[in-house]
């Protein structure tokens, strides 16, 4: 099979995945108690981004060259391990603050991919982590567990 007919087929999934989360999301409550962030707004944000880049894939299909590459065979023990980490997080999301839950998921994924320059790993897990925390609670006045409880003085 070529890589074409995998990527216009995967995009043609997350499209329909992406129109079903804007859909349903619509049916959630617009706002929540304390944040002016309702719990729509993530689920239709995840879906229009979806949507978008699953057009921009499947029109990248299109304009494919036919050049036959060598395939990678696929990793399925990072691939694993990566399930495990996500699935770790959503425990630890809560007893670490998503300060520090997303900072330690983003390191270990960073490194899990590609080993070494730690420090550029620790740079953008650091920065991303405190931009999105920042952007989210203080811009849109949503609400997320910033630290644990013993980590704040």
């Amino acid at each position: 099979m070529e890589n074409r007919l995998v990527d216009r087929f995967v995009s043609l999934i997350f499209a329909g995945i992406g129109i079903a989360l804007i859909v349903q999301s619509r049916t959630l409550t617009h706002s929540a108690y304390g944040s002016n962030v309702g719990p729509n707004a993530f689920p239709t944000l995840l879906g229009a981004v979806m949507l978008l880049l699953s057009i921009i894939l499947l029109v990248k299909t299109f304009r494919y060259k036919r050049i036959l590459e060598k395939t990678k065979s696929l990793d399925y023990r990072k691939f694993a391990i990566f399930v495990g980490l996500m699935i770790l997080y959503v425990f630890l999301f809560e007893p670490l603050g998503y300060v520090l839950s997303t900072f330690l998921l983003l390191i270990i994924g960073f490194q899990l991919l590609e080993r070494g320059k730690i420090v550029y790993s620790i740079i953008i897990a650091t920065l991303f982590s405190g931009i999105v925390y920042y952007v989210y609670v203080s811009l849109l006045k949503g609400t997320l567990p910033p630290f644990p409880e013993w980590l704040v003085f």
